[in-house]
């Protein structure tokens, strides 16, 4: 099977804060592994040396992506790499794909993965717009860009059950009929950060700390571990260390939503609050990751998926989480708190309590052994074939 994977990249100058590049990293080696030829077309390279690479340009912003797909450009692509299946990891892109498809005259199967979901909803069923691609009100045309994507694919793939069921309730609302084409393919994890619980070193003196370790846009609810951020280091029994994961970002980035830096900035002013970067060095993360006692999931109403999650679950950390998403699907609901002061306890308990600690350490590894690469893979492979 030869698969094209049209990737593409938001962070290029910092590649491992770029959850979609990670998990082609990943993910396209694995592929190989399993008998797939498999070219990568993003702005970087991504996959091992057997892969295919082929270079496109970097998109101006995340709506220039969504709506300015060259199709001269895919049709000579599709004619050059004559795939028999074309993944679109950008799922508005896939009418366009569609008409290249069609201009090129191949018959290849069209895969849409929905990496990142532009709406969410309320347990009551309100269907939210994402904030982050709703400026100057462009949220609608994504969403109808997005229901157009999924109408032009033969696959439909999402995280979890949860974005399964918010894909297939707004599908239906856009009157697009899925019939059988969705599948439930989970991103695989980084082998490189996976650690035996019982490997874990003991905390350092200073008090236990508790890892936050995904990007700071206010969407992501970033206001909200501010808040609790002063409510749980005031007393010094658990240190707060945030990821500074973008670094300098692109002018681009900025204008469109300044929030990390604001949030970095308000945050580094706390006392007991550590912000740290990893450099881009997967190495220094796995590090940074190493020396906590638990980590914080983010406050995100539309998370479908967080890789960010998972890294910490790998190497045994138990992550306290916000009952929100698939993050209510996913980690323990012992670990899952609604309100700040069940956090703030949570929190306690983790820095304290070695027994609740060592049995949710193990349970947090244990909740990602299903995403190692070759398995994803073959459930990749199933749902493209």
């Amino acid at each position: 099977m030869r698969v094209l994977y049209l990737l593409n990249i938001s962070n290029p100058d910092r590649l491992s804060a770029d959850s979609g590049w990670i998990f082609a990293d990943l993910l396209a080696p694995a592929l190989v592994d399993a008998g797939a030829e498999v070219t990568v077309a993003a702005p970087a390279a991504a996959g091992d040396a057997r892969c295919g690479f082929y270079r496109t340009k970097v998109p101006g912003t995340k709506y220039r992506v969504r709506f300015s797909a060259d199709i001269d450009e895919l049709v000579a692509l599709i004619r050059a790499e004559r795939p028999d299946v074309v993944v679109a990891n950008q799922v508005e892109e896939a009418p366009a794909i569609r008409t290249a498809l069609l201009e090129a005259g191949s018959d290849a199967l069209l895969a849409g993965y929905c990496h990142y979901l532009p709406f969410s909803f309320t347990d009551g069923g309100q269907l939210l717009l994402d904030p982050s691609l709703n400026d100057a009100g462009l949220g609608r045309p994504v969403l109808l860009a997005f229901a157009a994507g999924l109408a032009a694919c033969d696959r439909v793939m999402v995280h979890s059950s949860t974005a399964a069921s918010w894909v297939s309730a707004t599908a239906a609302r856009m009157t697009v009929d899925l019939g059988d084409r969705l599948r439930i393919v989970p991103a695989p994890r980084d082998e490189r950060l996976v650690r035996d619980p019982a490997d874990r070193l003991p905390g350092g003196a200073g008090g236990a700390i508790g890892v936050y370790n995904h990007r700071l846009y206010a969407h992501y609810g970033t206001e909200q571990l501010v808040d609790l951020a002063r409510d749980r280091v005031a007393s010094g029994t658990v240190r707060l260390r945030v990821m500074d994961l973008f670094g300098r970002r692109r002018a681009e980035r900025k204008g469109l939503d300044g929030s990390p830096e604001k949030m970095r900035d308000q945050l580094a002013a706390l006392p007991h609050v550590q912000v740290v970067s990893d450099r881009g060095d997967r190495v220094r993360y796995k590090n940074l990751l190493a020396g906590a006692r638990f980590g914080v999931a983010p406050f995100r109403p539309g998370c479908p998926w967080s890789m960010s999650v998972i890294d910490c679950q790998g190497m045994g950390l138990p992550v306290i989480s916000p009952k929100l998403g698939w993050l209510a699907e996913h980690i323990d609901p012992e670990l899952c708190f609604t309100t700040p002061a069940e956090a703030v306890a949570l929190a306690e308990r983790l820095a304290t309590d070695d027994e609740f600690h060592a049995v949710h350490a193990k349970r947090a590894h244990a909740s990602t052994a299903d995403f190692a690469p070759a398995l994803v893979a073959t459930r990749y492979l199933e749902a493209i074939s």
